[in-house]
């Protein structure tokens, strides 16, 4: 199982668009560890959407798709759509 998922910080008002082949929670606990990187500016980031695919080109091309759209409104669509 592979995921495209979205994290949102509170502190930064930013997201954060990914995939990966690990649970959501492990991931996520690797994005709140000590680490370099985007993610490594706060640590209140929460998964606030996701989407299960069978294989990693698909996620990825989903994870690309949405960060092309270089748009915080549309991101916030998606995400309220969901929940």
């Amino acid at each position: 199982m592979f995921y495209f998922y979205i994290l949102f910080s509170k502190f930064l008002d930013k997201y954060y668009i990914g995939h990966t082949s690990e649970t959501l929670e492990e991931r996520l606990r690797k994005h709140l560890s000590k680490h370099s990187g985007f993610t490594s500016m706060a640590k209140d980031w929460e998964v606030v959407y996701f989407e299960i695919f069978d294989n990693k080109s698909t996620a990825y091309k989903r994870e690309l798709e949405v960060k092309k759209w270089k748009s915080k409104i549309k991101i916030q669509k998606l995400v309220s759509a969901a929940g």
